[in-house]
């Protein structure tokens, strides 16, 4: 089949995006990632299962983050008693993107012997998903938390909707490799459809949701991560004969929030004595950033101004 993209120029890669099935009571949204994931997994030497289970995290932190309609942060968790006992995802509103692992590597190894990736219920165990908004200092942050349920972050995604909001959504999310001029590099893409409920005007929806849901289940893994199929083509290939528009793209970009005066603001908020214990033989104090392993390194005296 020969791809007809509309005509307009999407940028391809590191973007959110929604859609809009022309005349259907459906929104979707579509997130791309390559440099962007790419560098937030390769700042840590993640296993491949574990580095695929952040890719997630973030595509999905991205996917549901950049609808919010106001300033602030999306935070996207997982916590359970698996081999990976924490993951989050940090989205701003500003398009800064930023994700951690916590893992036991031996634990992580012994899962990983089988044929097929091990997925999210498999690395986390039993435990539970989490989204937090946070509109900044003024405002009490919300949460809505699930259980985990599933091999993909995209059926905890579900749930949550269903749970928190009931409305129908279904979730695609994919991570992996791929080979570039440069070498290998993380790819992450994301799919998100809801249904609009009826009224007087629209009458039933549910046929069309039907409808809708069996198109987007045709959409495969490699076609989420192929750096070669724009947006525009993605879309086209799934809702052709019906006319569908991509609107509001957002750029995305691997971003931290660390610096040295907020690690100086943390350590100074520590009693000196435990201060005194970090000193290392140099004299000075070093802090590694969780999120992406920036080594922050402080003379004693710099953290005591700081507080």
């Amino acid at each position: 089949m020969t791809d007809h993209a509309p005509a307009h120029s999407t940028p391809s890669d590191d973007l959110a995006a929604a859609f809009q099935i022309e005349g259907w009571p459906v929104r979707g949204r579509l997130v791309r990632l390559g440099e962007t994931i790419d560098t937030i997994l390769s700042a840590h030497a993640y296993p491949e299962p574990v580095a695929a289970l952040l890719g997630e995290a973030c595509a999905l932190a991205a996917l549901i983050g950049s609808s919010l309609k106001f300033e602030g942060r999306l935070l996207v968790q997982a916590q359970g008693n698996g081999p990976v006992r924490y993951v989050v995802a940090d989205y701003g509103t500003d398009g800064h993107l930023r994700g951690y692992c916590r893992f036991d590597p031996d634990e992580v190894a012994a899962v990983s012997q089988g044929f097929a990736r091990p997925g999210a219920k498999t690395l986390l165990g039993d435990g539970v998903f989490v989204m937090t908004l946070d509109r900044g200092p003024d405002f009490e942050r919300t949460q809505g938390i699930t259980p985990i349920e599933g091999e993909s972050l995209s059926l905890a995604a579900e749930h949550y909707f269903q749970q928190s909001e009931q409305i129908p959504t279904k979730v695609r999310l994919a991570v992996g490799s791929v080979e570039t001029a440069e070498g290998s590099q993380w790819r992450a893409g994301g799919a998100l459809i809801q249904l609009i409920a009826g009224d007087e005007t629209r009458g039933s929806t549910e046929d069309v949701w039907d409808r809708t849901r069996a198109l987007f289940q045709t959409l495969a893994d490699d076609e989420l991560i192929d750096p070669t199929i724009t947006p525009d083509v993605l879309l086209f290939r799934l809702f052709h004969e019906d006319g569908v528009r991509l609107e509001g793209a957002r750029a995305l970009q691997a971003q931290c929030r660390c610096s040295k005066d907020r690690i100086s603001g943390v350590l100074a908020s520590f009693d000196p004595a435990e201060r005194a214990a970090m000193i290392e033989d140099d004299g000075k104090i070093r802090v590694t950033c969780e999120y992406c392993a920036t080594v922050y390194e402080l003379e004693p005296n710099e953290v005591t101004a700081a507080g």
